[in-house]
């Protein structure tokens, strides 16, 4: 299970040594949860991203009646992986109209990973984040 964004944001203040960090992220990835194989559709894939990546989305009504999003997602690559733990932390279980406020890039900056990504790695990130915001618009629109 992914823990909250917040200790995921404070174990990464506490550790300074970027392989320690890139350790993090990896350990992130391993702990999401088992992605079934019957989602690893061509429509669940997210466009932009060098390795394989898939979302999948659902739609729940919070306590406000407002609509909340709940993601699953998987990678192939490790790294990645990672990465899409922290985007789950961040943005799933969420209402629609806290996804459009919420700023990765800001998230990304704060525990210094922006700067350590490679240019496919921070594309394949902002089509995550491009494909997250498109489905809480589309959920605020149906609302």
């Amino acid at each position: 299970m992914i823990p909250p964004l917040d200790d995921i944001l404070e174990n990464f203040d506490f550790l300074e040594d970027w392989d320690d960090r890139y350790r993090y992220v990896i350990e992130l990835g391993r702990m999401l949860p088992e992605f079934p194989d019957e989602e690893r559709t061509d429509a669940n894939k997210v466009r932009g991203c060098a390795s394989q990546v898939w979302l999948v989305k659902s739609v729940e009504q919070g306590e406000d009646g407002a609509p909340r999003l709940v993601f699953q997602g998987d990678s192939d690559a490790h790294i990645v992986k990672g990465l899409v733990a922290i985007v789950l932390a961040t943005y799933s279980g969420r209402s629609a109209a806290e996804i459009a406020r919420t700023d990765i890039d800001e998230i990304f900056s704060r525990i210094g990973l922006k700067e350590h990504l490679s240019a496919q790695r921070a594309n394949g990130l902002k089509s995550m984040v491009d494909r997250i915001r498109a489905d809480a618009r589309a959920a605020l629109a149906e609302a």
